[in-house]
């Protein structure tokens, strides 16, 4: 893709995002292989799961992918397995979805709020180090937009301290640091397959990976009542499955995912070029060692109201992640941790462009038109 410039035309609609049924070829298929799967009256767990899960292990360098029933359970369970609870407490970076806090909270473990790195808007070492408490016993970076975290730095740290290490990489499949992908990493890595995940199913869906057999047999067991066998409950742990359609969903996608990636790779640099000089800041070159799959292509703007009411007249679709800091929402507010205001101020100017792998060079185009002709507010 080459970057376009600003034009005169009228922009063209451009949605937030374009799902399977803009593909017809790709459609035909996943049809075809929920037809299979409901034939089989297979609908949970089974062959299609497993197969699944060999698949993603091996894409994403581990040795176990662990189904389960979305990306908020993958936290959770990577937590339960790792055997955190109360009394423990998990940094967290409070600019993330709550989800990576709530999974702290339903394992009954404290949540350490914690604010980010101005520039890339993410956790580092150095925030982590200043928050350490005698408390602390896990940390979950979270690789945010798809951008991953510095983790070289913050796996030392880890290990100096004897803390668990959990990868959120919900947003960051494909994403790679060092060579190694997002979610290989860390002690385990968390996996979404939210619809609208750069990998995603038909519904909720999750996994967590990891190269420890003895905690992918311990997220076996947890994800399902845990069954070791048929009737023998080794534990009380309720149900977190994937399920069968889902599996099979996204075993005919995971074969498009490379390609997809460098898509978005392509897309988000267009736009970081071509958006360089307008009154929005686009976000920050990644580090050498980094990487980022823009599952969300975010811009900063003092005026960003302004800014989503212009886009919206020229029918440029926008979304805000996330208004609300996790450490301001109403059910930590008894947390009380004080300003994070690097978070705060991101919550106030932050604006969501479109960005998908099939985002043709016209759309791209009407959303540079569409930014480079908005003019702040005083």
């Amino acid at each position: 893709m080459t970057a376009p410039t600003a034009t005169t035309e009228a922009p063209s609609r451009v949605p937030f995002v374009r799902l399977d049924n803009g593909d017809q070829v790709l459609m035909d298929e996943l049809m075809a292989t929920v037809a299979d799967v409901a034939a089989r009256s297979a609908f949970t767990l089974g062959a299609p799961v497993d197969q699944f899960e060999r698949e993603f292990a091996d894409w994403c360098g581990s040795r176990f992918a662990v189904g389960v029933s979305s990306g908020t359970a993958a936290l959770e369970l990577a937590l339960r397995a790792l055997e955190i609870g109360p009394g423990d407490e998990v940094i967290v970076p409070t600019n993330s979805f709550i989800a990576t806090a709530e999974a702290v909270s339903a394992v009954g473990a404290t949540p350490r709020l914690v604010d980010v790195d101005a520039e890339t808007s993410l956790l580092t070492a150095e925030i982590v180090a200043a928050a350490l408490t005698p408390a602390t016993r896990c940390v979950i970076p979270v690789h945010l937009y798809g951008r991953t975290v510095e983790m070289g730095p913050l796996s030392e740290l880890c290990d100096e301290h004897g803390l668990f290490l959990i990868e959120d990489a919900c947003q960051a499949h494909g994403s790679v640091y060092e060579g190694r992908p997002a979610g290989s990493l860390g002690h385990v890595g968390c996996f979404s397959f939210y619809p609208t995940k750069n990998l995603g199913a038909w519904g909720d869906g999750g996994a967590v990976v990891t190269s420890d057999h003895e905690l992918a047999t311990q997220l076996r067991l947890l994800r399902s009542h845990g069954e070791g066998t048929r009737h023998h409950h080794e534990m009380a742990s309720g149900t977190h499955r994937l399920h069968a359609i889902q599996a099979a969903i996204l075993d005919v996608k995971l074969p498009h995912l490379d390609r997809w990636t460098d898509q978005r790779r392509a897309a988000g640099a267009v736009l970081r070029e071509a958006l360089a000089d307008t009154a929005v800041t686009v976000p920050a070159p990644v580090a050498a060692d980094g990487d980022h799959v823009f599952h969300l292509f975010v811009v900063r703007t003092a005026d960003r109201d302004g800014l989503r009411e212009h886009l919206g007249e020229l029918e440029v679709a926008s979304a805000i992640h996330y208004p609300t800091p996790i450490h301001l929402q109403p059910c930590y507010a008894d947390l009380d941790q004080g300003p994070l205001p690097v978070a705060e101020r991101l919550a106030t100017e932050s604006c969501t462009l479109p960005i998908f792998p099939s985002i043709t060079e016209a759309e791209l185009a009407s959303i540079v038109n569409a930014v480079s002709s908005f003019s702040p507010r005083a």
